[in-house]
């Protein structure tokens, strides 16, 4: 492969996996690069580690306001966009993470513990009566689509539409989840509109699940609005269910081409932290985030100029050989492990604490319980430049020894 042969913009390349071919390439030869749309203006690609954390920690320079996506949007769907805090750059932003963040606090998570154990004792009981099992749906789906939606006081008979809706709404690039951009649109409107009657109902009272708090909340001594709730709705239940859902998916996966590493997990349990950390890095569930310039700057000797998309390639700055050794092993131990799966800086992951908790008894049940377990069929991925997900992954599980 040479340079001009990269397209990280082309969704199709993804169907086959991670381009870490490019990334590495990138990193040797052209750790700053320009990569040309189809459709577009262009962007810079940012693939060292170093980079994307200086980036990540100056939103004064490189603003989320624009967009975090690739593409560019209109003038009148960026003011719904702009409502999505990821979307935000202080001081805004700062006002919101801290009224969000309640909902996340250590305190609170770790109260969560035992219930979703208890969740993950209840689906893996399913997986151990059936065997056969895909387990993007039926097992790595289920357990922080649950989770968020008892967070959110969603009734457990209506989780599934929150299901379906991320997938169309993370799928727009994927023929099977959306058609056209409309139709991430509808499936956004659907949304809120779900929101506005679950909030409708607890206007003026008083609970722990964050439908409560939000309605309820001030930012400001200023209640949210309409718009701001809903996005904050939309935001929180996507992201808490998406992500987990491919780490823990794509986590199997990594075991199953790992059978040293599987079988060392299985004989020594104490190693699954280290081991979630280790997924994490491996599979790197949301693959990039754009910023764009506010002034001219220059990164590695590159000048950019101000307005130009910079976009921040977290499976490449979590190969960077001038950070992790032996970075293409995949290490079960691997220590130390201070992978940008979660971002970094301003915008780092609202709800890391619980998506390792959840990461982290899933396997912990599933490894004490049906350790041995066996592909049966293709990995179908996601079809995206975004996510680094799976549509489905046939399995089957079994009792006993690896």
């Amino acid at each position: 492969m040479h340079l001009g042969e990269v397209e990280l913009y082309n969704p199709d390349v993804y169907v086959s996996g991670v381009p870490h071919e490019a990334f590495r390439l990138l990193r040797k030869e052209e750790p700053v690069h320009f990569q040309k749309e189809p459709k577009g203006r262009g962007y810079w690609c940012i693939t060292k580690y170093e980079d994307i954390v200086n980036i990540s920690k100056n939103p004064k320079t490189f603003s989320s306001y624009h967009g975090t996506n690739i593409e560019e949007y209109s003038s009148e769907d960026m003011d719904a966009v702009r409502m999505l805090m990821v979307n935000m750059d202080p001081p805004q932003h700062n006002k919101f993470r801290k009224l969000a963040s309640v909902a996340f606090t250590p305190r609170v998570v770790n109260k969560l513990e035992p219930r979703i154990r208890e969740l993950t004792t209840k689906i893996l009981d399913h997986v151990a009566e059936k065997k056969d099992v895909d387990i993007v749906a039926g097992m790595a789906g289920e357990l922080p689509l649950q989770v968020i939606c008892e967070l959110g006081g969603v009734p457990h008979e209506e989780r599934h539409l929150i299901f379906d809706w991320s997938n169309r709404l993370i799928g727009f690039d994927d023929p099977e989840f959306q058609t056209n951009f409309d139709d991430g649109k509808m499936a956004a409107a659907e949304v809120w509109g779900y929101a506005n009657q679950l909030a409708e109902g607890r206007k003026g009272k008083t609970g722990d699940d964050f439908v409560t708090i939000l309605v309820n909340a001030e930012v400001d001594g200023t209640r949210l609005t309409e718009m701001e709730f809903d996005a904050f709705f939309l935001m929180l239940m996507v992201a808490g269910n998406e992500t987990t859902r491919n780490l823990i998916s794509g986590g199997i996966l990594a075991l199953l081409e790992n059978p040293a590493e599987h079988a060392r997990l299985v004989k020594d349990p104490s190693l699954i932290p280290s081991a979630v950390e280790e997924m994490l890095r491996w599979v790197t569930p949301v693959m990039y985030f754009r910023r764009t310039t506010t002034t001219d700057v220059e990164i590695r000797g590159t000048k950019i100029k101000q307005g130009e998309k910079v976009v921040m390639y977290y499976p490449s700055a979590n190969r960077d050989e001038d950070v992790f050794a032996d970075p293409f092993k995949f290490d079960v131990g691997r220590s130390p492990n201070e992978h940008l799966a979660f971002g970094t800086g301003q915008h780092f992951c609202l709800g890391a604490s619980l998506a390792r908790l959840e990461i982290r008894i899933m396997f912990e049940e599933l490894l004490r319980r049906l350790p041995q377990f066996e592909l049966t069929g293709k990995a179908r991925r996601l079809r995206s430049n975004f996510i680094n997900g799976y549509k489905e992954i046939p399995v089957r599980f079994a009792p006993g020894k690896v």
